[in-house]
């Protein structure tokens, strides 16, 4: 089989040789690593990695294939989002050939239909342990010596990409829940809907004051949180309500903004679906699914504000809630796909609140 062979370079000067298995087309972004073994669609749909090349350490990919696009009550099943979002992917070794009952079509001709470039035969062990060493990198997939800026999507306000552009109403329930859709995974809105509520997905910077509503939930979603100054905005409106409200991942950030507290960008972020999560002044921890490159600094907290859950690994925020108002966030995912559903139990007790 010949295939074309490219480059990933890193803004240090790395090269990194291998053969192309998705779209022959030269990008660029911030290279990141995700640990997890499985879930490939789901990691590829999230919009949280818009404008990211993405490597995965686990070493094969695309052995179980590329599930059919069907949907369920509006939403699509198998895949977090309507397409790809990924600048570029990176593997140590593709397997051309899948097996799945579900399986319609190959990682390959998804990426190529989609027009996402992707490498296989990368070291992606020494590229991880330098991402790890250095911090992530902005980096570019380059073919045939083509010519490319860096790009750094962290200095862009991705939601625009990704978000809604307007309203989207799902479900008929008793209770209204608004979701801030910063990129917003789709199992989030199927979490809502299974609890029996009506679901209305509006755009990052929606004016919330347009809806009534019982509820708020702030999505996640990709790049810098304090890009966001508009939703960070509508989120301190939406205190003067007193109605709950629960953020997810970047939902968690600008959360924390809102209340005045501080961001800072991780070293190179957690994005897997083996993180221990520790519940503050208790013994329980929970292993939970993750893709964030910023963390809330718990020393800006305001008074009335806690730390609710921190990562065993570093220590850093997972989670923050108000002392006595019904404000709570995650950093982790609930709703996984893919990963642990441990602590899917949160949708629950933010249904409770309403």
């Amino acid at each position: 089989m010949d295939l074309p062979k490219a480059k990933l370079i890193l803004e240090d000067g790395s090269n990194f040789e291998g053969f192309s298995f998705g779209f022959p087309k030269t990008t660029s972004g911030e290279v990141v690593f995700n640990t997890g073994m499985v879930g490939y669609p789901e990691s590829l749909t999230d919009p949280s990695y818009r404008g990211q090349i993405l490597v995965f350490t686990y070493p094969l990919i695309g052995n179980y294939g590329v599930p059919a696009k069907k949907r369920e009550k509006g939403i699509l099943k198998n895949f977090e989002s309507d397409k790809i979002h990924l600048a570029g992917l990176v593997v140590a070794d593709y397997s051309f050939h899948y097996s799945h009952c579900q399986a319609r079509q190959s990682l390959s001709e998804w990426l190529v239909k989609e027009k996402i470039p992707a490498l296989f035969g990368i070291d992606t062990r020494a590229l991880t342990k330098k991402l790890r060493r250095y911090g992530v990198m902005l980096g570019k997939i380059v073919f045939a010596n083509e010519e490319i800026e860096f790009r750094d999507p962290n200095k862009e306000m991705l939601a625009t990409e990704v978000s809604a552009k307007k309203p989207i109403t799902y479900g008929g329930g008793k209770k209204k829940v608004i979701v801030i859709d910063l990129g917003v995974k789709n199992n989030i809105l199927r979490s809502l809907l299974k609890r029996g509520v009506t679901v209305v997905q509006v755009p990052f910077d929606y004016d919330l004051e347009k809806e009534s509503f019982d509820g708020l939930l702030i999505s996640n979603g990709p790049g810098d949180p304090q890009k966001y100054q508009r939703t960070i905005s509508n989120i301190r409106k939406a205190f003067r309500s007193n109605k709950p409200i629960f953020g997810i991942c970047l939902g968690n950030q600008l959360l924390a903004l809102a209340a005045g507290a501080k961001t800072y960008k991780l070293k190179f972020g957690h994005r897997s679906q083996n993180q221990p999560c520790v519940l503050v002044d208790s013994k329980r921890c929970f292993i939970t699914s993750q893709n964030h490159g910023y963390a809330v600094d718990d020393q800006t907290l305001p008074a009335q504000w806690q730390t609710w859950f921190y990562n065993l690994n570093d220590r850093t925020n997972e989670g923050i809630r108000h002392k006595n108002k019904p404000w709570i966030s995650v950093q982790f995912h609930p709703e996984a796909t893919s990963g642990p559903t441990d602590t899917a139990f949160l949708f629950d007790e933010f249904i409770k609140l309403l």
